[in-house]
């Protein structure tokens, strides 16, 4: 139910000024306006001066820090900072988090939701630097403790979180996790502030499901999330635990196929994380039905278009690519998501395929990242499309399932 602005912009304040805080976010702007800054982050700090109240804030350009002292240096920067018309505040403290999303009409919609680990006073970071002046390096995620020259890679989710505990994520899925953040975050807008509707479809353990809504809300948009798995017990798991990690009214699981799930609203964001072979074109191929504004889909293995090559004689002179089982699997590899990422733009969709992890950590690290246009397809790239699927006689999978009739939830925009 909305309340008045005043009085939670009010609450917030005193959450950011109190020895419990561990990290608040400030983003998104309200209608019509514009704050100063892009984004504000803030968090407690341990110099070798003392405990100070750290405060980021982005310009769209770069992050600057500053450290206050607690008291009427701390309590000023505070209010200058609830002053600018933000659109979304998110406050982490030992006990509980806050979120406030400031709605059309300038009202206030408040969220609550207790602490992962509730009485646990959060501990400042520490610090090496002995002055109150900017310290380097801290945008979205903490800056590591410093030993010497070394530093320790920042993450955009802490791999401390108690969410990776809780999901169970090992090290390497915590890489992962990571990079895919960071894909993310490069795709969306530096002042989404929401409604942002998300999707992860063949969302299994729920680790990327989670992480992005950990991410998301932490920038201080308002998100839903909806994770799609084809296991009825993997659903029920996953409801358990968002209940445990207090996001349940914003984390959501139903139980379906990729191609069939109710999903209602339509996305704006898709994911799709190593999806097999054709469960990959699946999930394209409901994220362009959906229209969805972003996608972002990492296939996994590719079995379709090999054993296409395997049945069709290679064109000239290309047999000598095909012509060994293990170059043939690794050229159907390349030669999927191409077909892939060019249908994608035949419908709108302007398409990067990126690295998104370093191939020590998995093999299969190459990211469709996909950003809706609308843009009519131009007449080269309908010759490109038509020229390579007619040179090697295949039909793509996600060509089959975009010319299927739309139906069912995949109608629902």
């Amino acid at each position: 139910m909305p309340q008045d602005l005043g009085g939670a912009l009010a609450e917030v304040r005193a959450l950011l000024l109190d020895p419990g805080l561990a990290r608040a976010v400030a983003a998104g702007r309200r209608r019509g306006t514009a704050p100063a800054v892009v984004r504000a982050e803030l968090r407690p700090v341990a110099l070798k001066a003392g405990p100070r109240l750290q405060i980021v804030t982005d310009d769209g350009a770069r992050p600057h820090t500053r450290n206050v002292s607690f008291g009427p240096e701390a309590d000023a920067a505070v209010d200058a900072l609830l002053a600018e018309p933000f659109g979304n505040w998110h406050v982490e403290t030992a006990t509980t988090t806050l979120q406030v999303r400031v709605t059309k009409r300038g009202e206030a919609q408040l969220h609550r939701a207790p602490a992962p680990h509730p009485g646990v006073r959060p501990q400042p970071d520490h610090r090496t630097t002995a002055g109150d002046g900017a310290t380097a390096g801290a945008d979205s995620a903490p800056v590591a403790p410093v030993n010497g020259h070394d530093r320790v890679r920042e993450h955009l989710l802490d791999p401390d979180d108690p969410f990776f505990a809780a999901i169970g994520a090992s090290a390497a899925k915590r890489r992962q996790v990571d990079a895919f953040l960071r894909a993310l975050a490069a795709t969306l807008p530096a002042d989404l502030t929401g409604p942002l509707r998300v999707v992860d479809l063949g969302c299994g353990n729920a680790y990327l499901t989670f992480a992005a809504h950990r991410y998301l809300t932490g920038r201080g948009v308002a998100v839903e999330v909806v994770g799609v798995d084809v296991r009825e017990d993997q659903r029920r798991r996953n409801t358990a635990l968002a209940e445990q990690l207090g996001c349940a009214d914003q984390v959501r699981f139903v139980a379906g196929t990729i191609l069939d799930a109710t999903v209602d609203p339509a996305p704006d964001l898709v994911l799709a994380l190593h999806a097999c072979d054709t469960a990959t074109d699946e999930a394209l191929a409901r994220a362009v039905r959906w229209e969805a504004r972003w996608v972002l889909a990492a296939p996994c293995c590719h079995h379709d278009l090999a054993a296409q090559l395997r049945a069709n004689p290679a064109p000239t002179p290309y047999e000598p690519l095909v012509r060994h089982g293990i170059l043939r699997e690794r050229f159907a590899d390349v030669l999927t998501d191409a077909l892939r990422a060019a249908l994608l733009r035949l419908h709108g969709y302007r398409v990067e395929v990126v690295e998104f992890v370093d191939s020590r950590h998995t093999p299969r690290n190459l990211l469709l990242r996909a950003r809706r246009t609308g843009a009519a397809p131009t007449a080269e790239q309908r010759a490109e499309y038509a020229g390579l699927v007619e040179q090697w006689q295949v039909t793509p999978c996600l060509k089959t399932l975009l010319d299927r009739p739309a139906g069912g939830s995949d109608a629902t925009r």
